[in-house]
């Protein structure tokens, strides 16, 4: 049974990190399928706001002005009391911490849902027990929230997959910034970065194998992620002669959105750019080491998943606990390259067997 009513305005207190923030789109969906005329809006750090305007569900972005890992308990105080203007009736809290807790008790939103996370009794009013035999995902943890407690959750298969509207316009003006022509020819993407550590990041030296092989064939290659990845994306784009555009570090996240949907394939570790082909319908290979894909897989079926399912892994590790990253240093170029070709076969007969219209 529905929880969202016509008049319902909820503020969704969103998650830090780029990836979770596309996941957190199959929530803002169920929500809509459940009440179409219901108000969502999105508590979150100004960088998303890039993400979030590319959803049609989200009313607003309600910026949060917190320093990450800061409690700022006095700002937290101050949105709180400026949000009572707003009239929610219902927060749902994604992230686990107890300072996400403290914004919406404050605004004396009636209803304030999420996990138990960090002791946020009195905070939270539903509450919520994470099962994580039950909810082995994450995009499944955020549904679940949409529903009562008592409620069992939707199958996976009928659960709303993450989608990036983009527009052509702002896809040519992200080109004009870059100083990038209109692509003329297929575009792999490499996305060789990956927020959370290294223990996710397939080595440089295999991407450039990668990268040769389709430069061979007449594509275009494009390195993408943030300052972060300038290294690595530099180390891949040596190792290639140069002939990779190099765009890490040098465009913003909007740009980085409209300018990926242009890929006719990418080749990411499992990373917030990951999740944001995904949801922008590009045919994906997902590289995964120490993280895990039965827990935060590309939400596309135009997607395969690489991973050598060793022993160790998942370890869920910022670095390799264990010293060699064997995970993702005995993972081939030619096992990536080889699900890569398969991929996009796959997508061509997909293509080319498609019923006619009348």
């Amino acid at each position: 049974m529905s929880t969202v009513f016509a008049n319902d305005r909820i503020l969704v207190v969103g998650p830090s990190w780029v990836g979770d923030m596309v996941m957190a789109q199959s929530l803002f969906k169920t929500l809509k399928q459940q009440c179409p005329q219901a108000t969502i809006d999105v508590l979150a750090p100004s960088w998303s706001a890039p993400l979030l305007e590319r959803m049609t569900e989200i009313n607003e972005v309600v910026v949060a002005p917190f320093q990450h890992r800061r409690a700022d308990i006095r700002k937290r105080l101050q949105l709180g009391r400026r949000l009572r203007r707003s009239s929610y009736q219902w927060a749902i809290l994604l992230p686990n911490s107890w300072k996400s807790a403290l914004v919406p008790f404050w605004a004396r939103i009636p209803r304030r849902t999420g996990y138990v996370g960090e002791h946020r009794w009195g905070l939270i009013n539903d509450i919520r027990r994470l099962d994580r035999d039950r909810l082995p995902m994450t995009m499944q943890r955020f549904v679940a929230l949409a529903g009562s407690a008592d409620q069992p959750p939707p199958p996976r298969a009928s659960m709303p997959v993450p989608e990036l509207l983009v527009d052509p316009g702002q896809v040519r003006t992200a080109l004009t910034a870059t100083q990038l022509p209109a692509p003329d020819q297929p575009i792999l993407v490499l996305c060789p970065g990956a927020e959370f550590g290294p223990a996710k990041q397939w080595p440089a030296e295999h991407y450039a194998q990668v990268a040769r092989r389709y430069l061979s064939q007449g594509w275009g290659v494009w390195l993408m992620g943030s300052q972060h990845d300038a290294q690595a994306a530099a180390r891949i784009a040596a190792l290639c002669a140069a002939e990779c555009v190099n765009l890490a570090g040098r465009t913003s996240l909007a740009q980085a959105i409209d300018l990926m949907s242009l890929a006719s394939l990418v080749i990411s570790n499992d990373s917030g750019l990951m999740h944001v082909a995904a949801a922008l319908g590009r045919p994906l290979v997902a590289v995964y080491g120490s993280s895990d894909p039965a827990v935060t897989p590309p939400l596309t079926p135009n997607s395969t998943v690489v991973t050598l399912n060793l022993s160790c892994s998942p370890c869920f590790k910022r670095h390799c606990p264990l010293g060699h990253l064997k995970c993702l240093r005995d993972l081939t170029p030619d096992r990536v390259a080889t699900a890569a070709d398969q991929l996009i076969t796959d997508a061509f007969q997909a293509a080319t067997t498609q019923p006619m219209g009348p």
